[in-house]
């Protein structure tokens, strides 16, 4: 399926490739909102020229989350390795000709992070980082916004997003009522605090009712 992207965020992408050296995106928002369906339609949009590293690949290992107690938080900021994902940032604005930075990425069918799964070349002007906390202001996250050269808020209509989160889950292996359980106990706290930093964003990309 094609996803549109509207013109004048096409163009802001183009005013980033206009620009010298390696640039930065962010596509900030809540589970559910669409933030790697709109990365990918980014690529295939600007093929060639940019790269998709999301923030899911800091997912803790499900072993570190229980050893922590927080396997039934999974997905809040502390569930993630922040001060990793930063350094990871730093790195990407710093590549040298030459080198090879290797970021991990989250694979749903084993629920579990994979080291060293996305290779990025130097050669690679634009990245495109998405994922839900990169705006929040404390811990390591708050050093993430001034990575970036520019950042959007991803939303879609609430109850849109709510079912596709519920079919996510049952498409990996819950139960129709461990689904919606995850999602109301889990995946919606973890939503008002993504939309506490919307305003922080530099634009917001609504995807359309459709």
């Amino acid at each position: 399926m094609t996803h549109r992207i509207p013109a004048p965020f096409l163009a802001r992408v183009d005013a980033l490739l206009a620009q010298s050296g390696r640039r930065l995106l962010g596509l900030v928002g809540p589970p559910g909102a669409g933030k790697s369906t709109l990365a990918q339609a980014l690529l295939e949009a600007f093929p060639g020229a940019a790269q998709v590293v999301p923030m899911d690949g800091y997912h803790l290992a499900n072993v570190e989350l229980a050893r922590l107690g927080r396997a039934g938080r999974k997905g809040a900021p502390d569930t993630f390795d922040a001060a990793g994902y930063l350094a990871l940032l730093q790195r990407l604005r710093e590549q040298r000709d030459g080198e090879i930075v290797y970021a991990p990425e989250f694979r749903r069918e084993i629920e579990e992070p994979v080291a060293g799964a996305i290779a990025v070349l130097p050669a690679t002007r634009l990245v495109i980082t998405e994922g839900n906390y990169l705006l929040l202001d404390d811990g390591p996250w708050a050093g993430i916004a001034k990575l970036l050269d520019d950042c959007w808020y991803v939303e879609i209509d609430p109850a849109l997003r709510t079912d596709r989160l519920v079919a996510r889950h049952r498409q990996f292996g819950r139960s129709a009522e461990q689904a919606a359980d995850w999602v109301a106990h889990t995946d919606e706290p973890n939503a008002r605090h993504i939309e506490a930093t919307r305003e922080r964003a530099r634009a917001v990309f609504r995807w359309s009712d459709e």
